[in-house]
């Protein structure tokens, strides 16, 4: 299985706004620019995550985003099904092996729902901080 460039940037979009910890909107400018993705991009990622409550937009020259809910209970999950549908395996049907697809659907279910944005933002945390020792 493979998700597309929406749902992995869609996760690191979430991420980082999660690293800021709510303390101030943060700008898709910053975050493009941080992550090196494209601004415009996040644009278009941005807005279903917002539509679906998962992000909230702040107006004004100190804008920006911030998550709309605590990072511990925003999914990987939750982010991939907004921005690319529900996960399937395979899509042609195959009498022989559709439990086999069943179940490997279901156990990539279970990973992205029990994965939360806090605990990426945890571990990309420690793992900056572990780069520190190293420079």
């Amino acid at each position: 299985m493979k998700f597309s460039t929406r749902g992995r940037y869609g996760v690191v979009l979430m991420v980082d706004l999660a690293m800021s910890n709510g303390d101030a909107p943060i700008s898709l400018k910053s975050i493009a620019e941080r992550q090196n993705l494209s601004e415009h991009y996040l644009e278009q990622l941005v807005a279903p995550l917002r539509n679906s409550g998962l992000v909230r937009s702040i107006r004004g020259a100190y804008g920006g985003y911030t998550l709309a809910k605590q990072a511990s209970e925003i999914t990987v999950g939750d982010v991939i099904r907004i921005l690319e549908g529900p996960i399937t395996v395979v899509d042609e049907p195959d009498e022989l092996l559709d439990d086999l697809w069943e179940k490997v659907r279901i156990q990539i279910n279970k990973v992205l729902d029990e994965t939360t944005i806090e605990q990426l933002a945890e571990k990309k945390r420690e793992n900056d901080q572990n780069l520190m020792f190293y420079i």
